[in-house]
């Protein structure tokens, strides 16, 4: 259970901030841990503000819902730097989906754990390739604190750390749910890409 540190520093001194980082396939439980982190600062009456990229429409127009329908509310942006904008002085900023947005999402979250605020990231670390999806690395990468969430495969019921795309389209963004995507463990994934390599091939 990731237990959140304390904002450090008075406003006088200068608060220091920070980006904390919820990753992990599809059915892993990234947006319910992001969700469950935002209620604790809200219960904590800390000032929040949730985004979301615009793209994602999949089970509300604007509030994040969890595959388990755990909501809140939020705000769909269509540029990560809509976020610096929209942040104003708030202590907590969460986003989800973050893979969705272009790299500028880093220096975003940079500046605003900067001014002093928790910024609360949840994202797929992995596309449906297995390769690391948008912006996700670099997020990985300044993030001060990673947590790793796991689903169960579908196929063996092992941990799932992939995204398995159920149809052959081959682009890297779109957007689906247990129709489309199954979680998957490593050796669930490979074989079923070779399965999809090989029936590509028969076209």
């Amino acid at each position: 259970m990731f237990i959140e540190p304390q904002l450090g520093g008075t406003e006088s001194e200068g608060r220091v901030g920070w980006i904390e980082v919820v990753c992990g396939c599809m059915f892993s439980g990234k947006t319910e841990e992001l969700i469950r982190r935002l209620n604790r600062a809200l219960i904590a009456k800390q000032k929040v503000e949730i985004f979301k990229p615009a793209i994602d429409r999949r089970y509300h127009e604007t509030n994040i819902v969890s595959h388990s329908e755990r909501t809140i509310r939020s705000t769909p942006v269509q540029f990560a730097s809509d976020i610096l904008l929209l942040a104003g002085d708030c202590n907590v900023v969460g986003i989800d989906e973050a893979q969705f947005f272009d790299s500028a999402i880093v220096d975003v979250c940079n500046q605003l754990a900067n001014s002093g605020k928790r910024v609360i990231v949840a994202g797929l670390d992995m596309d449906f390739e297995g390769k690391p999806f948008g912006p996700m690395p670099d997020l990985l990468a300044v993030a001060e604190f990673v947590t790793k969430v796991h689903a169960i495969c579908a196929q063996t019921g092992e941990l799932a750390s992939y995204s398995f795309r159920l149809n052959d389209t081959s682009a890297q963004v779109m957007l689906g749910e247990k129709d489309t995507y199954e979680a998957r463990s490593r050796k669930a994934f490979v074989e079923g890409m070779k399965e999809r390599v090989e029936r590509l091939k028969k076209g």
